[in-house]
């Protein structure tokens, strides 16, 4: 008993001593197992996966009480590609030899009350090794309290400083403590994360509010065993899931998941001290990233001895590319990429020297070169410029793409002033703005990586803003205030200010153009310092004496800062006051776009100018579009996370006919980010002054006299003033402005004079004409890589998990030609029309657009991942012969008969699980995830339940279509096909992503097809002289007039018609009849021939007969087969009543008579009545072919009709027919009833903005732009 009692004391007593705060005993050798794996696929059976796996030993030895050295043994790399079930992980000796070099090498790191500090190794040893072992030491970062069973702590980690959630459960009989972190990876407020590219694509926080394109969880378990000298940790297992999708990972992802475990296999005491080599500080436990730029995710190649590969395949591209675009070889573009970006300013300068001489390899090399992202580029282009040895041309193309590419770190921002102030810059007025522009936006992406951006990266600009102001240089002015554009760098609202009127301290008078550029130099500080934009803007919207193009440009301005509720209703108040129309008519319609908007950005804009619309609409409700108007059409899809905008700007003013200003935008969403797609704009202000005075014979219904109106004002052009631009335009993308330019006087003379008839040698149009005599021949190929998206990410492995997006195209075109001319002038070009011109030619214009999407592991070692790969050629070769007779008005086209199938447009695409690693880059494996053979039940793979994941529970479908359209021509010997294959194995929860996984082919094809006869050539011809047709051409005519009469007969009359609707026809009858009556003339003659040799040719013969009188044209058009045994044709007769009635008759087959076909369309409006447009469809007998395509589109017609707002009623309609009224409802909605023969669809009173109906009001409305005198439809 006394024993017993002895050894419950003795157990009381070490209990009381024993504790759960993790520590290692400086006296302790551990020794623990470690194996880390990562997988990445779609996470569901038979789908194909990749995968690393990493195992080693690690032994921990003490230096000192809170100093330990680790030391790894035992390690071995294996990968995994292939299906779960059926494959496994196989080893990969070369590069776990490799990796074991340097993860063997002792590391020493700081460790004390469970958490990392510093670590330490030796010099040599790269991040990436080191970071594998942050993955195992972070296993020994975790905070153990045994007061709380739950707590919450923000904590350093392998993925930086998140937020970490504990929970503890203690075991009753083994004391041993389970302890469950979870990290929340979305809550980190110094992420181990990095983003590069699309700098100038703005961030959306609402679209994120939909849905995210990435979800990440991290959870540990740990078993913590108590004892006398604190915790120690037996085992530890740690699992981290991501899902990934490029659309809304609600609707199906890929998936990435991590998992690794540390097992305790024994404490020894401490043997003797290891022996180390000095060592440096690698820092603390959380992931450091690696220079990446070299380490393109879509490929793996050595590196080693760089220059010669880089000279080899720049070569090698320039030859296979020579002609036209080798599709096969355009993915090599991007393994140049990676060459030359580990390539020194030396070897560039020396690869220079050696191209420069050669004008296809030096165009190669600089489209090539750009895609070098830090300060070697800037080096280079440095010395080009000061060496002068570059074009204005290659200036302007490549060093946009410098700037557009390059990395905006503050060190590269500081080198790029340099190129502000140098001579060569200063030389051209298109290098300058290149420049200048370029450097803005430089700033700009600069400023969206570094908050607050410093004013310094600015401070250039700024200087040249105040300087150009204070000399009043008005190029320069515009200039630099373009350039803070581009920069949209808050700091330079103070400068912009003084360039504006009512805002500046002192009275500013410039012209228009600049204070365009003043107001839309604040578009992108619009979203940085929105208050300051929101005060100027507003500011310069409610001074009445401003150009209402400037208090236009401030309002969209102002709506750029997405403003509250309030500012919105402050402008809804004071456009009730307004009195200048245009600006009214312009506000009121960008209001209503926003109110209709369904994109993220304008979530909560679109319902405070909801309700500005419904105030405003009594009054500018009405306002026709010959006022300034404001047009956007967008959308958005919450399953992709994708929408597209566009934008119409048309800026009027009361004195002006026509826009003064005109601007065109679009942008497109994606998963939490806008990006700014193409604009342009057009200022007419150089030219307003010929239409001040209202526009001579102008009626507004855009007929063909208005045009002649409008081009006889054009013609006085040479009264406007020398000093001022007859048209400017500008070009932005990604929201930078890139180009701008103006037309003057001496542009459009020189160019006029150049085109003249009377123009003679001195013409460079004559020289054009020589060169082509004697033959010319010209290639031009343009590899671009459009962006490179890149997303980094720590994992718990220590790997570097990244999702990146590459777009590149490859572009070329090949003109070979030579002419002659009969006779060949001699004096002047107008000659030529005297002249018959031969000219034979072929060439190749087409492209080929390679895309990537990259999800996995990507390091210099190896690579396992998901990989989407899209492949889009689109090829257009030619070879003919022309002849044009301009005196005989006749045109020939000799083109080969097709001998051999080629494509024309196609696209491929796969999802492949890839693996990759540098000791074997040529045998990386690309299995494509979904099996190739999908029908055959060996493919089906059986697992065990216990490895299905629960989502995957459903029974998938699979789909395999293979379809090929074809029509061909047995005349012509030749076909277009339209082929498509696809291979798709998905689960229904997996929409949208499963419309895009799997293997896609589409293409378009011409395809020889066997002939009647072996053709030769096709022959085509177009004659418009006069000519005249044999008795049977004649015949033809009076059959098809007569046929005529009778079917306009049948359209009229065939169904119920209004009675006045039936006076005006009859009213029409005796006009119509004089054309029916009257000779027509051939307009001209169109003949398509395959021609063989001396034999007659086959094909087709086509006339077109055109007749006028007072109040109705006619045309006549006629094709006849051409051919032994046929007497196929085809008839169309119409006949245009003056601005009331059009009427066409279509009869085909055997002499126009087998099948038969009418239409009539016809606008009455009499009095006390409402305008109406009625038409009407009417066949007596189809094809077959047509009438299955009528029905089908006769079932899909209600669904459609429903989507946009229709009704719809089941009654019997007259067979055979299709008709449709529009009622003009009011000033903008219109009255729609469809009828088919089996129903009716209808809509009342469906929005339509109609045009004013005369000019003379018109007119009279931009005399008088007061509110009380405006005109409403």
């Amino acid at each position: 008993m006394q024993r017993i009692l002895l050894c419950c004391l003795v157990a009381l007593a070490t209990s009381q001593n024993i504790s759960y705060d993790l520590g290692l005993n400086p006296k302790k050798a551990y020794e623990y197992k470690y194996e880390g794996e990562v997988n990445f696929g779609l996470g569901m059976p038979n789908l194909a996966e990749s995968g690393v796996r990493i195992s080693c030993k690690v032994k921990i030895f003490s230096v000192s009480a809170q100093t330990f050295l680790l030391q790894v043994s035992d390690v071995a790399f294996e990968d995994f590609n292939g299906f779960r079930g059926r494959n496994s992980f196989t080893a990969v000796p070369k590069l776990t030899q490799r990796i074991a070099a340097q993860l063997v090498k002792p590391f020493m790191f700081d460790y004390a009350s469970g958490h990392v500090g510093d670590i330490r190794a030796s010099a040599e040893i790269p991040d990436s090794i080191v970071n594998i072992v942050r993955g195992i030491l972070g296993f020994f970062q975790v905070t153990v309290k045994t007061t709380q069973k739950y707590y919450q702590l923000e904590e350093i980690g392998i993925h930086g400083k998140c937020q970490s959630n504990y929970a503890t459960e203690e075991n009753v009989e083994t004391k041993d403590m389970t302890i469950t972190q979870v990290v929340d990876l979305n809550n980190c407020k110094e992420k181990a994360a990095i983003y590069s590219g699309m700098a100038s694509a703005v961030l959306d926080k609402v679209s994120k509010q939909k849905g995210e394109s990435v979800i990440s969880t991290m959870r540990y378990i740990y078993t913590v065993k108590p004892t006398a000298e604190g915790g120690l940790i037996t085992k530890a297992q740690g699992v981290e899931q991501q899902h990934f999708s490029p659309f809304n990972v609600k609707g199906g992802n890929f998936k990435m998941q991590a998992t690794k475990e540390m097992v305790l296999l024994g404490v020894t005491d401490t043997a003797e001290a290891l022996t180390y080599g000095p060592l440096e500080s690698k820092g603390s436990l959380v992931y450091k990233f690696v220079e990446a730029e070299a380490d393109v995710p879509i490929m793996m190649q050595n590196l080693e001895n760089p220059i010669p590969k880089a000279i080899e395949l720049v070569k090698k591209l320039a030859e296979v590319n020579k002609y036209a675009i080798d599709s096969a070889t355009t993915e090599d573009a991007i393994k140049l990429y990676q060459l030359l970006r580990v390539i020194d300013y030396e070897g560039l300068e020396a690869m220079w020297k050696q191209f420069k001489g050669d004008e296809e390899y030096r165009r190669w090399f600089l489209d090539m070169v750009v895609e070098v992202t830090d300060g070697r580029i800037l080096k280079f282009f440095e010395s080009r410029f000061e060496a002068g040895d570059l074009s204005v041309a290659e200036v302007v193309e490549h060093f946009v793409l410098v700037i557009t590419h390059l990395r905006p770190i503050p060190e590269l921002v500081e080198m790029a002033k340099t190129f502000l102030t140098m001579p060569f810059s200063k030389s051209n007025v298109y290098v300058l703005h290149t420049v200048t522009l370029g450097y803005g936006s430089l700033v700009y992406k600069h400023c969206n990586y570094y908050t607050p951006c410093p004013v310094s990266a600015v401070q250039p600009l700024l200087d040249l803003a105040t300087e150009s102001l204070s000399t009043g240089n008005e190029t320069n002015m515009v200039l630099a205030l373009k350039a803070l554009g581009n920069a949209g760098h808050p700091g330079s609202i103070k400068t912009i200010m003084r360039f504006l009127p009512g805002v500046s301290a002192n009275p500013v008078d410039l012209p228009p153009p600049v204070l365009s550029a003043a107001v839309q130099s604040m578009r992108l500080i619009a979203a940085r310092d929105p208050q300051s934009v929101q005060d100027i803007t507003m500011a310069l919207f409610l001074q009445k004496d401003l150009p209402s193009e400037i208090r236009m440009l401030a309002f969209v301005i102002l709506f750029d800062t997405k403003p509250s509720m309030a500012l919105v209703n402050t402008v809804t108040a004071h456009l009730q006051e307004e009195k200048d129309l245009h600006v009214a008519s312009f506000a009121y319609s960008s209001l209503k776009n926003f109110a209709r908007s369904s994109t993220p950005d304008n979530l909560f804009l679109s319902s405070a100018c909801n309700v500005a619309v419904k105030m405003l609409a009594p009054k500018f409700g009405r306002l026709s579009f010959f006022y300034s108007k404001a047009l956007r059409m967008d959308w958005f899809n919450d399953d992709f996370l994708i929408g597209t905008a566009a934008e119409i700007l048309m800026l009027r003013s009361a004195t002006n006919t026509f826009p003064t200003e005109f601007m065109m935008k679009g942008k497109f969403f994606f998963i939490g980010r806008i990006l700014q797609l193409l604009e342009l704009g057009i200022s007419t202000e150089g030219i307003k002054e010929l239409f001040s005075t209202g526009i001579p014979g102008f009626t507004g219904d855009l007929s063909y006299s208005d045009f002649q109106a409008i081009f006889s004002v054009l013609q006085n052009w040479e009264i406007l003033p020398n000093d001022k631009p007859i048209l400017s335009a500008y070009t932005r993308a990604s929201g930078q402005e890139w180009f701008f330019g103006d037309i003057n006087k001496g542009f459009i003379k020189d160019l006029i004079a150049a085109v003249s008839p009377s123009a003679g040698k001195e013409s460079p149009l004559w020289g054009m004409i020589e060169n082509l005599q004697r033959g010319v021949s010209w290639h031009r190929t343009k590899p671009f890589l459009i962006f490179e998206v890149r997303y980094f990410q720590a994992t718990t492995l220590g790997l570097p998990l990244e999702i990146s997006k590459y777009y590149q195209s490859i572009n070329g075109i090949t003109v070979n030609a030579k002419a002659i001319v009969n006779p060949p002038p001699t004096q002047c070009l107008g000659e030529l029309l005297g002249s018959e011109i031969s000219l034979e030619t072929d060439g190749f214009i087409g492209f080929t657009k390679d895309f990537w999407v990259f999800y996995g592991i990507n390091t210099e070692l190896f690579q396992c991942a998901t990989e989407f790969k899209t492949k889009h050629p689109v090829a257009i070769p030619w070879n003919f012969s022309a002849k044009i007779n301009a005196r005989e008005k006749k045109f020939e086209l000799d083109i080969p008969a097709c001998k051999k199938e080629f494509s024309l447009v196609s696209i491929s695409s796969n999802v492949y699980a890839v693996s990759r690693n540098i000791e074997e880059p040529a045998l990386a494996k690309m299995t494509p995830i979904i099996p190739n053979v999908m029908d055959s039940n060996d493919e089906v793979i059986k697992v065990d339940p216990a490895v299905v994941r629960p989502e995957s529970d459903q029974t998938p479908n699979f789909w395999h279509p293979i379809t090929k359209l074809c029509t061909e021509s047995n005349i012509y010997g030749t076909g277009l096909c339209v082929e498509s294959e696809l291979k798709r194995e998905y689960y229904h929860e997996e929409y949208p992503l499963y419309y895009f996984l799997g293997y896609t082919y589409m293409a378009l094809k011409v395809t020889p097809v066997q002939a009647i006869k072996a053709v030769d050539k096709i022959h085509f011809e177009v004659n418009a002289g006069p000519s005249t047709h044999p008795d049977s051409g004649r015949q033809l005519l009076e059959t098809l007039r007569r046929l005529s009469k009778e079917a306009i007969q049948r359209v009229s009359l065939s169904s119920d018609e209004s009675l006045s609707a039936r006076g005006s026809h009859l009213s029409n009858q005796d006009s119509t009849m004089q054309v029916l009556n009257s000779t027509p003339q051939a307009v001209f003659n169109i003949k398509a021939f395959a021609m063989r040799g001396n034999q007659k040719p086959d094909g087709y013969d086509a006339s077109i007969y055109y007749t006028s009188e007072a109040n109705a044209q006619s045309t006549q058009l006629i094709m006849s087969q051409v051919g032994e045994d046929t007497n196929w044709k085809m008839c169309v007769d119409t006949i245009v009543q003056a601005h009331t009635e059009a009427k066409v008759h279509v009869g085909w087959g055997a002499e126009c008579q087998s099948y038969e076909m009418s239409m009539r369309g016809s606008t009455t409006h009499l009095p006390g009545s409402k305008p109406t447009l009625n038409s009407k469809v009417h066949w007596t007998k189809i094809p077959t072919t047509m009438e299955e395509i009528g029905r089908r589109i006769q079932s899909y017609v209600p669904g459609i009709a429903f989507l946009f707002g229709f009704s719809q009623q089941h009654e019997r309609n007259p067979g055979q027919e299709v008709s449709a009224t529009i009622v003009v409802a009011s000033a903008d909605s219109i009255d729609v009833n469809i009828k088919f023969p089996e129903y009716t669809v209808y809509r009342e009173a469906m929005p339509f903005p109609l045009p004013s109906p005369s000019i003379q009001e018109l007119q009279q409305n931009f005399r008088n732009s007061t509110i009380d005198r405006f005109g409403f439809v």
